[in-house]
């Protein structure tokens, strides 16, 4: 106990952040939920070798979750973070699809359970990889980009599939 308590103050301490066991990050939370919040929102949790896509309704205190779990193969685990966030993209793509959300525009809240350097509500830089993960050029990155850009590519390519298609059909 002693030496996680020394390790959870080096970790709050400028100076001994980086080499700390523990980090410990600011958070840029800037309230908690009281029980009115209503609306459709988008979550998705990556924690380890699961990635789960989440559609969450609030109506004041009912709440309603559809939810789907997508496996992160080893592969992906251990390629680059382009393949990764283009799976975690293609998961989430699958996930609309199957809910029919294609024309809903919903906020979206991303649990990234690795370490991250916090710069702001939608800004997070890895720290490091842990849980077995090791996908090159993420350490030092921004994973909301990072994921931002995947959408962007997927978006596309779903597009240009699409008129291909509609091409095709004549």
């Amino acid at each position: 106990m002693t030496l996680l308590h020394q390790e959870m103050n080096n970790g709050l301490m400028h100076h001994s952040q980086g080499m700390a066991d523990i980090k410990m990050f600011p958070t840029f939370v800037r309230s908690l939920p009281d029980g009115s919040e209503c609306g459709e929102f988008l979550a998705l949790d990556l924690g380890g070798t699961n990635f789960r896509v989440l559609l969450v309704r609030l109506q004041g205190h009912d709440v309603e979750i559809q939810s789907k779990t997508y496996l992160i193969p080893q592969r992906i685990m251990l390629g680059t973070g382009t393949q990764l966030f283009d799976h975690i993209a293609d998961c989430i793509g699958n996930f609309v699809l199957e809910h029919d959300l294609q024309n809903h525009h919903l906020p979206l809240g991303f649990t990234f359970s690795f370490p991250c350097h916090q710069e702001g509500l939608a800004k997070a830089r890895l720290s490091q990889w842990t849980k077995g993960f090791r996908c090159e050029g993420v350490v030092g990155k921004d994973i909301c980009q990072l994921l931002q850009d995947a959408l962007k590519r997927r978006t596309v390519s779903f597009h240009d599939r699409w008129k291909d298609i509609n091409d095709f059909r004549g």
